[in-house]
């Protein structure tokens, strides 16, 4: 069916209206129309140790799927292969002994062993977790706890307009580059554990939008029909 610009264009709210709906529910999100925006989304108490809310005016950085630095503020995280990861399976980053940037993970030979547990992230960042092992002259059960590293965090400067990349992963504008450090290093905030933070979706004005969406295009739709019924009725009187 050919659709005329308007048609297509009323499609495109209707999607974008949608796409805010879905965000509502993820932690972190943002809108894709500015008016869906919540004005305090603030967070929820969770039970879950590897989830924490960023302060506001900071992200997360991440591992994208071409390799480069992306960020978010979703912080509802979790272990893989003894790899910190967020909730599309990225590499979460920190800052290395060395001061630069890289994947927060576990000892390899802890993973291997199976020999680490209790994964938990705390204020400043850090990555921690149980180490289990086994005295050989005693044969006691010795349980230490281990810090695998820490979380950076990234603010950019007033003003400075993210690229969404799905909502919640965001693209640093062209030629800006983000102030790095840690949480509670001074400069940054310290994290909130085992907090999710909501998402930065107004769902009850989103569902009102999307539903004014779908009225405005049954509207075009409408006008559209009887348009063409007008111009059969004008080609049948010149038969």
């Amino acid at each position: 069916m050919f659709l005329n610009p308007a048609m297509e264009a009323a499609l495109d709210r209707i999607t974008a209206r949608a796409d805010d709906v879905r965000r509502a529910f993820t932690p972190g999100s943002a809108p894709r129309s500015s008016d869906a925006a919540s004005t305090s989304p603030g967070s929820d108490v969770t039970l879950d140790p590897l989830s924490v809310s960023a302060p506001a005016d900071a992200y997360f950085l991440v591992r994208s799927a071409d390799g480069r630095t992306a960020y978010t503020r979703n912080g509802v995280f979790s272990m893989r292969d003894g790899e910190l990861v967020d909730a599309g399976g990225r590499n979460v980053l920190g800052i290395s002994a060395s001061g630069g940037v890289e994947p927060v993970r576990a000892d390899p030979v802890d993973v291997a062993l199976r020999r680490s547990s209790a994964y938990s992230i705390a204020q400043d960042g850090t990555l921690s977790y149980e180490r289990t092992a086994i005295d050989p002259r005693t044969g006691a059960r010795i349980v230490q706890r281990v810090n695998a590293g820490q979380l950076c965090l990234a603010r950019f400067p007033a003003g400075s307009a993210l690229a969404s990349l799905d909502g919640t992963l965001l693209d640093a504008p062209a030629g800006v580059v983000p102030h790095r450090g840690l949480p509670g290093d001074g400069n940054f905030a310290s994290l909130l554990p085992m907090r999710r933070e909501r998402s930065h979706v107004d769902l009850d004005t989103s569902l009102v939008k999307l539903k004014e969406a779908y009225v405005a295009f049954d509207a075009l739709q409408a006008a559209e029909t009887a348009r063409g019924k007008l111009s059969k009725t004008a080609m049948d009187l010149l038969k």
